[in-house]
């Protein structure tokens, strides 16, 4: 109940009327389980449950983050000048709509018991310490601990700890980050050096943004004694574009695996129906991101990448070194990285000219921006790796001045972080801002 009632307080706090919807869909998904499990053995009566449950869901989320695509889209085909409708994206409603449509599709195939205790079903969708920006928990994760779970000092200490490396990568590296991606942007016109430099900044900033979030979600959640799943195994470290998305945010790819690729059929099918499944998994996958073309353009261009590699590219791979491996793999995500931070297709398309030499080479801007930047991109790149994490891991498993060492690192990155979050004029990072 206390939890329940403070992750709404939570939610509340940002969204004072959209905490209704949250409670609607609670409730509702509450009321829909209940009746899938009483009709299990009725799999026609249950089916009706579960369609009515994935509609309600869906017709949420497309009204409040779709409707307004849909309606400009309608207008600049049809002429027409339809009104876009004046709705605000309620917080976080794109990931506990994933996790209501998993309980109710969990409880149908028999894969998860409905929860009997409303208060309980409250705590899941609401859970506040993932509830902003993931991991999306299907509630077979969750159901077990939300009954049988142990707090303990052990649990708190290392969920702070894990708590304090998010902040870090979010706070410290993240916002400094974007301060060179959206320079980049706002100009309009980059040179190759800018671009590239803009395009780096901004695949690390998303990447230290997005894990960053995951392991504050995954370190409050283990204070509280929960354990919620891994979101981001080092996807920078890939050798292709299908390892990539097994290591990028992990939890989304297994909900649309486990709910959309394999009830199309997955690859247990032909060729052509396989290919056809890739494209419609990963076209909803970059939706999903934004209500933009430029989210479906960066979902259709994994696939294309993706569909390759399973036809024919993947053995290629094989055969060439595995430092080509890595460089194909991270040169991929970069340019895809492109195409989602520019809302104009067209302007990605320039971006992209101008970092494969259609345009000047450098610029005053670009070697400013490289000299007094390049110690933060290094710095990203390193955290984007298993290096620090590996030599952090052996210190503090080493003898006595080591854990010093390891603990005193830990208390700087909460002071900085404390006081930028206080006053984010300052920033350790000063140095590199223009």
């Amino acid at each position: 109940m206390c939890l329940f009632l403070f992750s709404l307080v939570f939610y509340a706090w940002g969204e004072p009327v959209y905490v209704f919807l949250m409670l609607f869909t609670t409730i509702f998904d509450y009321i829909a389980g209940y009746f899938i499990s009483k009709y299990r053995d009725e799999k026609g009566k249950a089916r009706v449950f579960l369609i009515i449950s994935i509609c309600v869901n869906l017709g949420l989320l497309g009204f409040f983050k779709y409707s307004g695509l849909l309606v400009e889209t309608f207008n600049s085909i049809s002429g027409f000048s339809v009104p876009l409708p004046a709705v605000a994206l309620p917080i976080g409603i794109s990931f506990y709509t994933f996790e209501s449509l998993s309980y109710s599709i969990d409880i149908y195939r028999g894969e998860a018991p409905a929860q009997r205790n409303i208060i309980d079903f409250g705590a899941y969708i609401s859970f506040f310490p993932h509830l902003v920006a993931g991991p999306i928990v299907r509630y077979e994760d969750l159901a077990e601990q939300l009954q049988n779970r142990q707090e303990t000092l052990e649990k708190f200490t290392s969920g702070g700890r894990r708590f304090l490396v998010g902040l870090f990568k979010k706070v410290l590296l993240a916002n400094n980050l974007a301060i060179l991606a959206d320079k980049v942007q706002y100009l309009g016109n980059p040179s190759t050096l800018t671009a590239w430099l803009g395009a780096l900044a901004f695949t690390f900033q998303i990447y230290l943004d997005f894990s960053g979030y995951s392991d504050m979600a995954i370190g409050l959640a283990g204070m509280f004694g929960f354990q919620i799943p891994e979101n981001f195994r080092y996807p920078y470290i890939s050798r292709s574009v299908s390892e990539f998305w097994r290591r990028w945010h992990i939890t989304l790819g297994t909900w649309f695996r486990q709910y959309v690729y394999i009830p199309l059929g997955g690859n247990r099918c032909s060729t052509i129906k396989n290919v056809r499944n890739l494209a419609i998994v990963w076209v909803l996958t970059g939706i999903w991101h934004g209500a933009s073309w430029n989210f479906a353009m960066w979902g259709a261009y994994y696939a294309v990448l993706i569909i390759c590699e399973k036809l024919f590219l993947q053995k290629w791979l094989d055969r060439i070194p595995a430092f080509f491996q890595w460089l194909y793999s991270f040169l991929a995500a970069v340019i895809g990285w492109v195409f989602f931070s520019y809302l104009d297709i067209g302007k990605a398309f320039g971006v992209l000219g101008a970092m494969f030499g259609f345009a000047p080479g450098a610029d005053k801007l670009g070697v400013y921006s490289l000299v007094t930047c390049a110690p933060l991109l290094i710095i990203a790149a390193l955290c984007s790796s298993t290096l620090i994490a590996n030599w952090t891991e052996r210190l503090r498993k080493s003898g006595t001045p080591g854990k010093i060492v390891w603990s005193l690192g830990f208390i700087c990155l909460f002071v900085m972080s404390m006081t930028f979050l206080i006053d984010n004029s300052y920033s350790p990072f000063l140095y590199f801002r223009f």
